[in-house]
């Protein structure tokens, strides 16, 4: 009799188990469909129905069908700590119609390397679809724009782009994945100056030293090291639209816990979908100022807002989808320090979504108030809008002649 009753006793319990476990993932599942539906719907085939310019960002540009005449209107349309980046808007348009990449010192005419390392502004083009293999990074001198709205274009299957020690860059627009180190050696980055490079990490996009930079309706994924790095005190930076997948470690701000000179950088990370295949890093801080203001995160596998060094983090209309992983629902990770330490840090959440078990552990005085002009800090939507902002993250299929 006691042997039946600790049967029926074990079989009630696991049958309990299951049922939770059941419904669990059945809302899981729901939230991440009602997450992804739609943009995955978008990324496998074009999206047919009218211009929808979702945020300030795209509304400033996107739904105009002369779009194409007026190309240089996007520098007009930043917003965050990057705001007063214009690229190449005061210079000529140079079209790209090669996509080899063959010559470090002397690159060829018509080719992408050729492009960026001019000295003047220029704002840079594509003639057509085409997939670039880099063999050695890319160098860009400053006052920059590259702009593969109306092609195709993917930065793949060789080295990433560096911006280094330059300033006033505008990236739109391209796909940009498989990233691998490049071996190094002499290339150019100017007309006029070439150097000896080390390998380089493999980053997608590495800003090294820079200053207003502008990252807009990029698709990242798989690099071999980080998507995008900010490092050596780069500052001024903004990272909106961009859909990010697939990827361990995907951003890095701040170099090292022994190099405090970054405690000048300020990013603002807007409007990006952090999705499918992310593990980390979305992103990782250390000693400046970040805003993570409306982006959608509905994938990460260890954490999705990192940081050491006392950086400021201010998360505003956000939305948390927590994975499965019970040890995972935590947005937050600081444990590289401990916690009578990083109590002081400001980590605030401000109006974000938490779905699914997330959870945001906030730190510091909450009635501080940090030291920035309210033209660097995005309005935030609350995080009920993200799916909407979010929507078209990504590279778009802009057609020429027609609202993007």
């Amino acid at each position: 009799m006691i042997c039946i009753c600790k049967r029926s006793l074990i079989i009630i319990i696991f049958l309990f188990l299951f049922l939770w476990w059941w419904w669990w993932w059945c809302n899981y599942c729901r939230a991440m469909q009602e997450s992804n539906g739609t943009r995955r719907s978008l990324k496998t085939k074009p999206y047919g129905g009218p211009c929808l310019a979702t945020n300030p960002i795209d509304r400033c540009w996107r739904c105009q069908k002369n779009w194409s005449r007026n190309r240089k209107k996007l520098a007009d349309c930043v917003v965050g700590f990057g705001r007063k980046t214009i690229g190449g808007k005061l210079g000529k348009f140079y079209v790209v119609t090669d996509g080899s990449d063959n010559d470090m010192l002397n690159p060829k005419p018509g080719t992408l390397r050729h492009a960026v390392i001019q000295k003047e502004p220029l704002w840079i083009i594509f003639a057509r679809d085409m997939v670039i293999r880099l063999n050695q990074e890319l160098l860009m001198a400053g006052d920059k724009t590259i702009d593969a709205r109306g092609a195709n274009v993917h930065v793949a299957y060789g080295a990433g782009i560096t911006i280094q020690f330059v300033k006033n860059v505008i990236i739109h627009g391209l796909h940009v994945h498989d990233i691998v180190p490049g071996s190094g050696g002499l290339i150019r980055d100017s007309v006029d100056h070439y150097g000896l490079r080390t390998q380089s990490d493999g980053d997608g996009i590495s800003l090294f030293g820079a200053t207003n930079v502008w990252i807009d309706h990029i698709s990242m994924s798989n690099c071999k090291d980080g998507l995008i790095d900010a490092i050596m005190s780069t500052t001024a930076v903004t990272v909106s639209n961009c859909h990010f997948t697939h990827h361990n470690e995907v951003m890095l701000f701040g170099a090292s816990g022994s190099y405090s000179g970054d405690a000048v950088m300020q990013i603002t990370v807007a409007f990006n979908h952090f999705g499918r295949g992310l593990v980390q890093r979305m992103p990782r801080c250390r000693w400046g100022f970040a805003h993570v203001v409306n982006n959608d995160y509905t994938h990460w596998i260890m954490y999705a807002i990192g940081g050491s060094e006392h950086p400021t983090i201010i998360s505003q209309g956000n939305r948390f989808i927590a994975p499965p992983t019970l040890a995972a629902k935590e947005v937050t990770k600081r444990d590289y320090a401990p916690e009578s330490e990083w109590k002081h840090w400001t980590w605030r959440s401000e109006d974000d979504l938490m779905m699914n078990g997330a959870f945001f552990v906030q730190s510091g005085n909450p009635s501080r108030k940090h030291p920035f002009s309210k033209k660097d800090m995005i309005p935030a939507k609350p995080g009920t809008y993200v799916s909407t902002l979010t929507r078209f993250s990504g590279a778009l299929g802009c057609k020429i002649n027609k609202p993007c």
